[in-house]
């Protein structure tokens, strides 16, 4: 049970990664707060996993819809342990079709939404001097994608945030560790993304097979115990051996 007793925070929780980080997390003895624009679907995963889950509807890109569930976790269990940042959306445009409006979303939700959760959580940790913070980039930071630019720009920040944000807080014995997923195998990539861009991404991986969310969320449950206590400001790439570094 490496996170018996902990209370973790997870954004984007309702399906995908998110949702395979709070099934693992609450297995290993967490309480899960579960925080989705979909607050329907967080409430029925939730109801899955059980009591020790809990659901909040938030909007990433609004701060004052983080709030409930962090003011609840504090006053519910009086400390917050871990704190993942998932949530995120990644619509395809190439660059000279996209209008100021779709990278301003794309900012808001995937990498200013860490100044708002983080500006929430971080006074709890600093109090308790002891806390996880684990942000879910991509692997395409690394490689660059057409039709993404607004895309990984947000992932390159999040790991510049990470970087920057593990320096101040290593005095309050607080990490802040990211993840780079490859092509993870989730009900958006459905949506999202070209099956043929997909199997050619399989086939360049070390291990020419999917990775699935539960994979990820074993590195996330690493990151958030005791087992990486002696890491901070660093990145683990979960892409099958697509980008070796």
């Amino acid at each position: 049970m490496l996170l018996k007793d902990k209370v973790a925070l997870i954004t984007g929780a309702a399906l995908g990664i998110g949702a395979g980080i709070a099934e693992l997390f609450a297995g290993q003895g967490a309480v899960v707060y579960m925080m989705d624009l979909d607050g329907d679907k967080a409430r029925e995963r939730a109801n899955r996993i059980g009591p020790k889950a809990h659901a909040f509807t938030c909007d990433v890109s609004k701060a004052e819809t983080l709030k409930p569930a962090v003011e609840d976790a504090i006053s519910r269990y009086g400390r917050i342990d871990v704190l993942v940042n998932n949530a995120g959306i990644y619509p395809r445009r190439a660059f000279l079709e996209m209008s100021e409006a779709e990278w301003d979303q794309m900012q808001d939700i995937n990498l200013k939404s860490l100044y708002h959760i983080c500006q929430m959580v971080l006074p709890q940790m600093v109090k308790q001097r002891s806390g996880k913070i684990v942000n879910i980039s991509s692997v395409t930071f690394f490689k660059g994608m057409a039709n993404l630019v607004h895309y990984v720009a947000t992932k390159g920040g999040m790991i510049g945030f990470s970087r920057s944000l593990a320096r101040e807080m290593g005095p309050h014995n607080i990490h802040i560790n990211c993840v780079t997923p490859g092509a993870i195998k989730t009900e958006g990539e459905a949506v999202h993304a070209d099956p043929k861009i997909i199997d050619d991404i399989v086939s360049r991986q070390c291990l020419n097979r999917r990775v699935m969310p539960e994979e990820v969320a074993g590195v996330c449950l690493f990151l958030a115990s005791h087992l990486s206590d002696g890491m901070t400001g660093q990145t683990l790439n979960v892409d099958g051996g697509l980008v070796l570094y």
